[in-house]
Order: structure tokens, then C-alpha cells, then sequence
């Protein structure tokens, strides 16, 4: 039997999106019908939380660190309230607000049955993946971040699952993906990799996504650069961004983004559909014709770099994934 999960890209629910939280968190006001309707397809919803759910906590004070992003705590029942089965905050804004920000994170998703991977209150929680069952198919996913080193978990402290990939997959790693692929019938990595507004995956991500899917990951989905990148199955190598209130690039255009719903079973994943979306402040709706045939062009420029096709069926983007 195959199952569908719908993959989404950095999600922040801080600063204006939080205002508008605060007045109501209900799902319609930040999503349209239309794509509510295309996340309702998947059996489970996998997205990047990036930022905490607290009012709680203090700014993270680093040099150089221009942005903290915290949401209310209305926030969960947004994400309970859309589908969310479970989120990653293996990020670099998951401790924006301090370990106490986090920990409250955690505890607001877990009220509303929303699973977490990725961060947690020691090193152990934070690399500790989740297994879902779906319709008889074990989906087991991981989360990870390449940065800030300063935010990753220690054995006696709250942090973020961090691993430094520039040199290599660590052997940590490496036996955390055999060891759930030994556990679940399907195994999602969803790291947070490389620098902001990049438009492909720097040679070190190539590199560790062949390793990760050679320690057993059936799919791995990426996040970070704000804008989706191509496919090289099974590698979605950035999924870019799904809501926030981001000044736009006029080129690389973080506006105009992708849904990712990946049909797969226990064989490992079978087909990607990509759905076109548009960010506006603090809402998401489906791409209109005009965006939609600039999304396609260039996701189908991304993917041809990898050498693979990209087929148009209606409004969604398909690749065969094996």
C-alpha cells in the first residue's frame, strides 16, 4: 500500500505572521482553500518550523545574528488546526529565544499531537526520530542542521540536533539513519543545510545526501535557502519557503515556492507532485497561471541540471521517483 506526505519548506510564524496569530490562528486566514485542499491529500504533513512557540524566554545574543523569530503560542493550534503531523526544528532558529523558548516549543506542539524531531532537551531528545505509522507503511523521520554549531545539544543541555556536513556526514549520523532504516519501512531525512538565497546545492549537500542515502534514508528533504532547488531522486535538496512576512529578492523570488506531495511505500518513495504556490504577508494561496509558468521554468531548469524530467500534468509538476 502507498501513502502520500506533503512536504513543505521553512515555515515562520513570528513577527507580523504572529500578529495576525495572536487576532486568530485559524488555518483560513493563512492559507487558501485551494491549497488547504492539496495538503488534505497527504496522509501525513512534514514541514520546518522555522522559528520556537513560546512567550517565554530571552534573544539569543550572537555577533552577526540580525533575526529572531518567535511565535505565540497560538501558533500549535494553527499547525494542529492545518494538518501538521509533525514538524523538524533542526534549525538555526529553533533557540532564537533561549533553551526555555524551545523546551515550550516542544511542549505546546506535543499538547496538540504534533511530533517533533530535531531539537529537544538534550542531545539524545534532540536526535531522537520519530516513527509514524501510516496505514501500515512506518515512516520514520529525522531531522538535522548543518548551523550555528552554538545551538546544537549537549548530553546536559537543551539544543538542536547539529552536525557539521561540510567535512562529512559524522559516523553519528551515519548510524542514526542505519539504525532507523533497521526500524521503519521508509526512512525521510529533512536536513537544514546550506546558506540563505542560493538557487542550487553547494557540492558538500550533493555530497552528503549520497551518503545519507547510502546509510539507508528512502527520501531526503531539504531546507534552508529560501528557495526551492532542483531533484536528483530521491534528493528534494531544498523544498524553500512556505509562510512568513520576508522582504522578497526580485530574481531568485522566495514568493513563488512549491508544495511537495511524494507518494511512497515500503519500497522506498515512488512519485514527487509539486504544487505551485504563492507567499504573500503572513498567506499562502495556489500560484495563478502567470507564477505558475514561472515556478514550472524553473524548477524544470533545476532538475534538468541533475538530469532529470520534469512532466506538467494540470497544475502540478511531476517526476517519476523511480
Amino acid at each position: 500500500m502507498s501513502v502520500t506526505v506533503a512536504l513543505a519548506g521553512d515555515t515562520m510564524l513570528g513577527r507580523g505572521v504572529g500578529d495576525l496569530i495572536g487576532r486568530s490562528p485559524d488555518p483560513a486566514r493563512f492559507f487558501s482553500p485551494g491549497l488547504r485542499e492539496r495538503i488534505d491529500e497527504a496522509d501525513l504533513f512534514l514541514l520546518n518550523l522555522e522559528c520556537c512557540v513560546s512567550d517565554r524566554g530571552r534573544r539569543w545574543e550572537a555577533p552577526g545574528k540580525p533575526f529572531h523569530f518567535r511565535a505565540p503560542p497560538k501558533a500549535a493550534d494553527l499547525l494542529a488546526g492545518l494538518g501538521v503531523g509533525c514538524v523538524t526544528l533542526a534549525n538555526n532558529h529553533a533557540l532564537d529565544y533561549g533553551p526555555e523558548a524551545l523546551l515550550d516549543t516542544r511542549e505546546h506542539l506535543a499538547r496538540l499531537g504534533v511530533r517533533c524531531v530535531g531539537a529537544g532537551a538534550d542531545e539524545k531528545e534532540a536526535r531522537r526520530p520519530e516513527i509514524i505509522p501510516i496505514s501500515g507503511v512506518y515512516v520514520g523521520v529525522l531531522g538535522v542542521t548543518d548551523h550555528p554549531a552554538e545551538f546544537a545539544a549537549a548530553p546536559d543541555r537543551p539544543g538542536v540536533a547539529y552536525a557539521d556536513l561540510t567535512a562529512g556526514v559524522p559516523a553519528w549520523l551515519v548510524e542514526a539513519v542505519r539504525d532507523l532504516r533497521r526500524r521503519a519501512d521508509v526512512v525521510l531525512v529533512t536536513p537544514h543545510w546550506g546558506p540563505n538565497m542560493t538557487d542550487r546545492p553547494r557540492a558538500y549537500i550533493r555530497s552528503a545526501a549520497r551518503t545519507l542515502t547510502w546509510a539507508g534514508a528512502s527520501l531526503v528533504a531539504g531546507h534552508s535557502a529560501h528557495v526551492f532547488h532542483g531533484v536528483e531522486p530521491p534528493v528534494l535538496f531544498d523544498l524553500g519557503d512556505f509562510i512568513d512576512d520576508y522582504i522578497v529578492d526580485e530574481n531568485l523570488r522566495n514568493d513563488l515556492g512549491l508544495l511537495f506531495l511524494v507518494a511512497l511505500d515500503d519500497t522506498g518513495p515512488l512519485l514527487l507532485r509539486a504544487v505551485p504556490i504563492k507567499l504573500e504577508f503572513g498567506r499562502t494561496r495556489l500560484a495563478d497561471d502567470e507564477e505558475r509558468r514561472w515556478i514550472r521554468d524553473r524548477f524544470t531548469r533545476a532538475c534538468a541540471g541533475f538530469g532529470v524530467a520534469v512532466q506538467e500534468e494540470g497544475d502540478e509538476l511531476v517526476i517519476e521517483l523511480r
